[in-house]
């Protein structure tokens, strides 16, 4: 009966381990003793991409440029840097691909509305390709 509970125990612990969230690997040498540039910074490094893993926030990879991009925003916090001025410095720097968000104006406009107008064209395409049908008169018998 022991060994089942160890089973037991064992396989909630694993259960438990997997289903809990992914730590961000922000090292405890990174972190800022103030704890609101602390938080200000973790968001920011939320919503910035990794540009070695491209899939993946800076807060969360464990690339030497995301560990290189966290320590770059807690110094530009701590010289008194707003977040906007952050993302605007590395935007500029790395364009806006490093923002896993990218805004919606100039070339970013037409990736963000090119599968409306594709629907759009799809459905125009299918009504205009149907409509002679329903405009026949019915076949004689």
């Amino acid at each position: 009966m022991s060994t089942f509970k160890h089973i037991a125990c064992a396989l909630l612990l694993t259960l438990a381990m997997s289903a809990s969230p992914a730590a961000a690997l922000v090292e405890p040498s990174e972190r800022l003793a103030d704890e609101t540039l602390e938080a200000r910074a973790r968001a920011l490094s939320a919503e910035l991409r990794c540009l070695v893993c491209q899939n993946q926030s800076i807060d969360e990879s464990s690339a030497p440029f995301a560990r290189d991009m966290r320590l770059l925003i807690r110094e530009r916090l701590r010289a008194g840097d707003t977040d906007a001025d952050i993302r605007a410095f590395l935007t500029a720097r790395y364009g806006e691909y490093i923002l896993l968000r990218p805004t919606m104006r100039g070339a970013n406009l037409l990736l963000w509305l090119s599968p409306l107008a594709l629907l759009l064209f799809a459905a125009a395409a299918m009504w205009w390709y149907y409509r002679p049908w329903r405009a026949r008169p019915p076949a004689n018998p």
